[in-house]
């Protein structure tokens, strides 16, 4: 596995560290302040794994798909990043703290919604990680160089619309509510 691959890996536990320093923080010590500057570190682990990807390919390299993944999760990481948080912030209090209500499992309409606001956030991703590979084939301008960013772009394209098409199903076969047995 070659440098930008580990740096993905690092900047994908970097991620989850920062978040899990900042709930910890804010939940486990009350340092609320603290628990922001760390939830607030997130970006820069972003920033921090553009540069290296951009150094990359500034200094010759061939475009592979790890630098293709680079922006995909860049895109996803902006797109989805503040729902990650709150999605970790709710089921830490619940299940650390045992405050808050439990996580409910969504059915019916409303979880035909929260599908679609995902696709949603989908898109925004597709756009800004789209953006960022659009951006490297221009700034490269040499085809044979950046066909693995233009490949998983397409491919990119593919998955987002399964997940439209998969979130407008539940529209039309909605997730049923789990009858509980009685024992």
């Amino acid at each position: 596995m070659n440098f930008i691959a580990w740096t993905i890996i690092a900047c994908e536990i970097g991620f989850w560290v920062v978040i899990l320093a900042g709930l910890i923080t804010r939940y486990v010590f009350n340092k609320k302040r603290l628990g922001l500057f760390f939830l607030a570190l997130t970006p820069v682990i972003d920033l921090l794994l553009l540069l290296v990807t951009a150094t990359d390919l500034y200094n010759g390299a061939v475009a592979t798909q790890v630098h293709a993944i680079a922006a995909i999760y860049l895109g996803v990481s902006i797109a989805f990043g503040k729902s990650m948080i709150r999605w970790a912030d709710e089921r830490f209090l619940y299940y650390v703290k045992k405050q808050g209500s439990k996580p409910v499992k969504k059915t019916g309409y409303a979880h035909a919604r929260h599908s679609m606001k995902g696709s949603l956030q989908h898109v925004l991703a597709f756009l800004i990680g789209g953006a960022f590979l659009l951006a490297m084939i221009y700034f490269i301008g040499d085809a044979g160089k950046t066909q693995a960013l233009y490949d998983m772009g397409r491919l990119w394209a593919l998955i987002l619309g399964i997940d439209i098409v998969i979130s407008i199903s539940y529209f039309i076969w909605p997730r049923p509510e789990r009858v509980k047995k009685h024992s």
